[in-house]
């Protein structure tokens, strides 16, 4: 992974922004009602690598913005991918008990604190994106769109949806690819998708530049979600912090179940060249992190 040392410097600097952002934005954990604050900011902190916040930035800077112009909505996107993930952990979901190496929320919050926190998230996202003060320099018509896509991205037709779709696909003796597809495209990437159009959109790209970026957050949420399939199947369990066959004794539509660890792999890095293609508009070294963020995307163990 030495490589990717430019690109972990990169992702390590912006997450820290968000994070700052984050612990300034959410109330504190004394701050009543405690136990939900507490169960907020544990979901929180300490998070992962924060791609889609970190990706909203990245996009944002390709098209002569600035990671400031974007801070109250990448954070948004960082709570309302918390929340998705405090809920899908539900036993009434995947039913997981560990997140990152540590206790799911509801683990150690109880069940109906762990569903309050997700809703609170939500709300908070909301409450972040549409705070014209908190931006440097507001365009209210951009705000307005950017709210809009994130909205949809995170509906019934996004990643709410593809969730719907993941439960109602467990158990399925003949998963077709059409349906992991729809799963994996709508649960995960749309908010991948969508982190880097706001983010160009927020910092005044052009209609060309947003449209490229969302192919490529298409590509890579695709890529991203099959590469977790396989980690799923056979990566380290110490590294991924959670368990790995989960998703065969559920009978999940993964990838691998529909067409085997070898066409997964090889179907990934179709989507990730494809991915490095659609950037071609912009300069090498305008894009080189998203293009080194596709290639660490294959290679990622957890």
């Amino acid at each position: 992974m030495e490589r990717f040392g430019r690109l972990f410097a990169y992702i390590d600097e912006k997450r820290r922004l968000v994070d700052r952002w984050l612990d300034n934005f959410v109330p504190s954990e004394d701050t009543p009602p405690e136990n939900l604050h507490r169960a907020i900011r544990y979901a929180l902190f300490p998070g992962g690598k924060r791609i889609r916040p970190v990706l909203c930035i990245a996009a944002a800077e390709m098209v002569g913005g600035r990671a400031e112009d974007v801070l109250p909505v990448a954070g948004a996107i960082e709570m309302i991918h918390t929340y998705s993930l405090i809920h899908d952990d539900l036993p009434c979901m995947d039913d997981d008990d560990f997140r990152r190496g540590k206790p799911t929320v509801h683990k150690v919050f109880g069940e109906a604190l762990a569903v309050l926190a997700g809703d609170a998230l939500l709300t908070m996202a909301f409450e972040a994106m549409s705070d014209v003060s908190r931006y440097p320099d507001p365009s209210l018509p951009r705000i307005v769109l950017a709210v809009n896509e994130i909205a949809k991205a995170g509906g019934s037709k996004g990643m709410v949806g593809g969730q719907v779709a993941d439960i109602e696909g467990e158990g399925d003796e003949s998963p077709t690819l059409e349906k992991v597809n729809y799963i994996h495209s709508h649960k995960t990437g749309k908010m991948i998708e969508v982190s880097l159009r706001v983010g160009a959109l927020l910092a005044g790209g052009g209609y060309r530049e947003i449209e490229v970026l969302s192919e490529y957050g298409k590509k890579i949420g695709l890529a991203f979600q099959i590469v977790d399939d396989i980690l799923g199947e056979i990566g380290d369990e110490k590294k991924l912090g959670k368990p790995v066959k989960r998703d065969r004794q559920k009978s999940k539509c993964t990838y691998p179940a529909v067409v085997g660890i070898d066409e997964s792999r090889k179907r990934a890095k179709e989507l990730i060249e494809e991915a490095k293609r659609a950037l071609s508009i912009f300069e090498d070294e305008r894009c080189w992190m998203l293009k080194d963020l596709a290639d660490y995307i294959l290679e990622r163990e957890r």
